[in-house]
């Protein structure tokens, strides 16, 4: 996920669920000057090579989690990805852990809990539902920070495009197609991605580099263990399932993390947003090819209309924020 300078963060409000951006640099790439002709396209075209790379990665590093969860259960790969996230973040990052207030320790817990729950609810989430259907619920949490932080009446109509949507992928309204607990899982894991919007600002706001993540990573982990070691015991051991959950990491937070922060460095925050959008139809082709989870057709538009959703409600953002300049 990805956040602006700004306290809405609205623009990047439908990023992916598990990484986080700088926001100094999603700052620097949004005051960027825009640029016409052919030169402008083909300097584009490196960073959103960049962000799709970092999207593909973070959903099908997503599908390989799901596999593992024969092996170490939901909350034991959740416990595995955080732990292996944050040794690599620490590493990198060395943050320092001297010098900082009590607010700042406050908002570091408080988006380390998030980063928990957030985690902990999605992959209760897919070890329920396919990931497609899944990430498009997940997705509405985003969505619906957007609407609010943004109170334009055109929102009303892409909440609308998302209720539709939404009407659709539960079977006409029942979610008879779908587990109930995993449909309230990926709701929740949507909420809790709106709080850590805030909450990654915030922490950004207050930490240099990426140090707030590294932080905040090593809370999630703490806060998780317990939770994986009740579910799955001596199973974390296992010398295969700590090397793919290691992978799983890697791909879905290390690896997007660092495409995105380069990719935000030349890209603005607004083009990048609108790609995000574009997560659970990635899903949908991860779950597909990794996991066989195929799609109905309905299915696919309701998807469909999810994604012209949150493009619809970034766009309205985008364009509110170019008409106050």
């Amino acid at each position: 996920m990805n956040v602006s300078r700004t306290d809405g963060a609205v623009e990047a409000a439908v990023a992916a669920p598990a990484t986080v951006g700088q926001p100094e640099a999603a700052g620097a790439a949004g005051a960027v000057p825009a640029t016409g002709g052919g030169g402008a396209r083909g300097a584009a075209l490196g960073p959103l090579g960049l962000v799709l790379a970092g999207c593909v990665s973070v959903q099908f590093g997503g599908a390989v989690a799901v596999s593992l969860m024969p092996r170490a259960g939901a909350l034991g790969i959740v416990t595995l990805r955080l732990f292996f996230a944050a040794v690599i973040l620490l590493l990198v990052c060395r943050p320092r852990v001297r010098g900082h207030s009590r607010a700042d320790w406050g908002t570091v817990l408080a988006f380390g809990v998030t980063l928990a729950a957030m985690n902990g609810l999605f992959y209760q989430a897919v070890a329920r539902i396919p990931l497609g259907p899944a990430v498009t619920l997940e997705v509405l949490g985003p969505l619906a920070l957007s609407v609010l932080a943004s109170r334009r009446l055109v929102n009303v109509v892409w909440a609308g495009l998302a209720l539709c949507g939404v009407f659709l992928l539960g079977g006409g309204g029942g979610f008879g197609g779908l587990d109930r607990a995993g449909v309230a899982y990926a709701l929740g894991a949507g909420a809790a991605w709106a709080v850590y919007i805030v909450f990654s600002a915030r922490t950004g706001r207050r930490f240099p580099q990426a140090d707030g993540l590294a932080l905040a990573m090593a809370v999630g982990a703490v806060l998780a263990l317990p939770l994986g070691i009740v579910e799955s015991g001596s199973k974390l051991t296992v010398p295969s399932t700590l090397g793919l959950a290691a992978a799983v990491a890697v791909m879905s937070s290390v690896l997007p993390y660092t495409l995105e922060l380069l990719a935000l460095r030349r890209l603005p925050a607004s083009t990048f947003a609108v790609m995000m959008s574009l997560e659970p139809a990635i899903a949908a082709v991860a779950g597909f090819l990794i996991l066989d989870q195929g799609l109905t057709l309905v299915e696919g538009l309701a998807i469909t209309l999810v994604i012209a959703a949150s493009m619809g409600a970034v766009r309205t953002q985008v364009g509110r924020g170019r008409a106050k300049a």
